[in-house]
């Protein structure tokens, strides 16, 4: 008799939200992290033209959503961090 090895996956799905509002010289991106447990992560991200620069909006946007992004990603490692030392009592060091 042939043994079968059954693997079960688990698939989850985590949204964020990118909101943009911009003017000629500034754009800001606040993003936020809608979490399964019910938390929200939020992060601010900004973009500044330099004047000499042609307008081209769409790598403002880009660079404060991904400062938004990125801080974003401390929040996480920091609530998992948190996480990890109420289970194990030890410092958890978790680096991006």
């Amino acid at each position: 008799m042939e043994v079968q090895e059954v693997v079960t996956m688990t698939l989850a799905s985590w949204n964020i939200d990118v909101a943009l509002s911009e003017d000629d010289t500034y754009t800001d991106a606040t993003a936020t992290l809608h979490l399964p447990d019910g938390t929200n992560l939020q992060a601010q991200g900004h973009a500044k033209r330099n004047p000499a620069d042609p307008a081209q909006p769409q790598i403002g946007e880009e660079i404060a959503t991904a400062r938004a992004l990125s801080s974003l990603v401390d929040q996480l490692l920091g609530k998992a961090a948190d996480e990890i030392e109420q289970v194990t009592h030890e410092p958890a060091h978790l680096n991006a």
